[in-house]
C-alpha cells in the first residue's frame, strides 16, 4: 500500500509539473524538435513514476531508428505501465490513444502537445481523421506507437489485432516495428489500483517493411506482425497460448477495423 500510495502521489505531482511545463512551452512558442521539452518531458514523467513504483525497464533488440526514418511501433497492451515503459526506452514518437484520455484535466492537453493522437473508436469519421493526423506526423519524420489490440488485456496472450495501424504504415510507406512488452501485469494488472516493484522487458523485433504493399495487404501484414510477436512471447517468456482464438469468424465492421 505504501508503494502504491507513493506512486499515486508521484503520478499526480509529475503530471502537474511536467504537464504544466509542456503547456507553457507551447504557449510561448517553443519549437517541437528533437531534444526539446516536448520530447524530454514525457521521458522525465515516465521515469519519475517508474522509479517511485520500483520498476526497472530492460530493453532488448537492435535500435530500429535511423535519423529521418520514422516507424510505426506496434505493441501488446496489458497495463497502463506499458506506456511508461515504452517512453523510458524509445526515442521521440506519438501515441495513438483512445479519446477518453483527452478528457483528463491537464493530462489530456499536455499529452496532445507532446504528440499523443486521440481516436474516437465509436466515430468512423473521427477515427479516419485521427489516422490522417498520425500519417502527417509520420511524413514530418515522427514515429508513431499503436496498441493494435485496442485496449488492455488481462493476459499476455495476444488478442485479435485491429487493422488501422497496418493501414497507416502501408499508406505512409514506413516499416512496422513489433514490440513485445512483458512484466507489467505483475507491476500493475488491469482492474487493480496498485503498483508493485518489478522488471519490465521491452523486446524490439526486426522491422517489417511495407514498401510495395497496398491496402489489400493490411490483413496479411497484421497477421505477420502478430505471428512474430506471439513467437517472441512463447520463446522468450514462455507464454502459451501466445494468441487467443478469435471469438467470431466474421470480419469486423470497417469502423472497428480501423480503430486503434
Amino acid at each position: 500500500m505504501i508503494r502504491t500510495a507513493l506512486t499515486a502521489v508521484i503520478l499526480l505531482l509529475g503530471t502537474i509539473m511536467y504537464g504544466s511545463l509542456v503547456l507553457l512551452a507551447e504557449v510561448i512558442g517553443v519549437k517541437k524538435r528533437p531534444g526539446s521539452v516536448f520530447e524530454r518531458a514525457p521521458v522525465w514523467w515516465a521515469r519519475w513514476i517508474l522509479r517511485a513504483a520500483g520498476v526497472t525497464v530492460v530493453r532488448k533488440g537492435n535500435d530500429p531508428l535511423a535519423p529521418g526514418s520514422p516507424r510505426v511501433f506496434v505493441a501488446n497492451h496489458v497495463s497502463w505501465f506499458d506506456i511508461l515503459a515504452m517512453y523510458d526506452v524509445l526515442p521521440q514518437y506519438g501515441f495513438v490513444a483512445k479519446s477518453e484520455l483527452e478528457n483528463i484535466p491537464l493530462f489530456g492537453s499536455a499529452a496532445r502537445a507532446v504528440g499523443v493522437i486521440y481516436i474516437d473508436r465509436d466515430n468512423l469519421k473521427a477515427a479516419f481523421g485521427a489516422y490522417d493526423d498520425a500519417s502527417k506526423k509520420i511524413q514530418a519524420g515522427q514515429s508513431v506507437a499503436v496498441y493494435p489490440e485496442g485496449t488492455r488485456g488481462e493476459r499476455y496472450a495476444l488478442r485479435p489485432f485491429k487493422k488501422g495501424p497496418f493501414v497507416l504504415a502501408i499508406a505512409a510507406g514506413v516499416p512496422i516495428v513489433p514490440v513485445v512488452i512483458h512484466g507489467t501485469i505483475a507491476v500493475n494488472p488491469r482492474g487493480e489500483f496498485r503498483a508493485s516493484p518489478g522488471v519490465v522487458h521491452i523486446q524490439l523485433l526486426d522491422p517489417i517493411p511495407t514498401e510495395g504493399l497496398t491496402y489489400d495487404d493490411r490483413e496479411a501484414l497484421a497477421d505477420q506482425t502478430q505471428a512474430r510477436m506471439a513467437e517472441c512471447l512463447r520463446d522468450e517468456f514462455g507464454v502459451t497460448p501466445s494468441i487467443e482464438p478469435r471469438r467470431s469468424p466474421r470480419s469486423a465492421p470497417i469502423g472497428q477495423e480501423i480503430s486503434a
